[in-house]
């Protein structure tokens, strides 16, 4: 049985996140239908990460399992051909049985694209969140870097969530500006439910004077969700890339 590592990119806007669910569109279904229909198996595809609706990505990895004779690195061809134009296979190549796309993998990196104007785009309304408010960018790259380390960040994922465990390593935290577009960088070894775009939100309060720069830290320790900034919109957000 061959195990085949996916990369690819797609536009998550007309879909309900990665994960495979019931009566919604999800990219997990999109893919599983088209390797079904190249493989006639029904082979289930695991993924490097549960991206939410209207979540895109430029760098998920993928993997399943098959019997297929089509060539690994085929796979591409073969299944572009068969998904919707919003789904793109960059990628296919075989990897040993035991590689497993969310297991294996030891970090990654998600942007969160701002666009600070007077008014929104109509070409990039699904890719940026419009914010019109000024935003002071020097004061977000202050705040950026307390996040940086291993740390406890209760604070800083949706309420009701499920998970146990809520400590992770953020290897580092960019913001850069060019012209009205603010890119926050953020990498990590995992991320709780929406942790990244409540980080997100929690600089902006920063930016606009709401939080103080420099207490960040102490937002984090005292592990309130109430303390942070609110969850932006998920249509801002990329996942770049995975790290094995």
């Amino acid at each position: 049985m061959n195990n085949i590592k996916l990369t690819l990119e797609y536009d998550g806007t007309n879909y309900y996140g990665w994960q495979k669910q019931k009566g919604f569109k999800t990219i997990q279904g999109e893919i599983e239908e088209a390797i079904e229909l190249v493989t006639k198996e029904h082979c289930e595809v695991i993924g490097s990460s549960r991206t939410d609706a209207g979540v895109h990505a430029r760098g998920f990895v993928a993997n399943f399992k098959t019997n297929s004779k089509v060539p690994p690195n085929k796979f591409r061809e073969a299944l572009n051909v068969k998904l919707p134009n919003d789904i793109v296979i960059t990628k296919s190549e075989q990897v040993d049985e035991e590689f497993h796309a969310r297991y294996y993998a030891k970090g990654k990196t998600y942007e969160y694209y701002i666009l600070n104007s007077d008014v929104p785009s109509a070409l990039m309304r699904n890719q940026m969140y419009h914010y019109k408010y000024d935003l002071d960018v020097e004061a977000m790259k202050i705040a950026a870097k307390q996040f940086i380390g291993t740390h406890d960040f209760a604070a800083f994922k949706t309420q009701g969530s499920s998970v146990k465990g809520t400590i992770r390593t953020i290897f580092d935290v960019k913001v850069e500006k060019e012209k009205n577009i603010i890119k926050i960088s953020v990498s990590g070894d995992g991320f709780l439910y929406n942790m990244v775009r409540i980080i997100v939100g929690t600089l902006i309060n920063v930016a606009r004077g709401k939080t103080d720069a420099t207490s960040i830290l102490e937002i984090i320790n005292k592990k309130d969700r109430s303390l942070a900034g609110d969850c932006v919109p998920p249509y801002g957000l990329f996942l770049k890339e995975v790290y094995y």
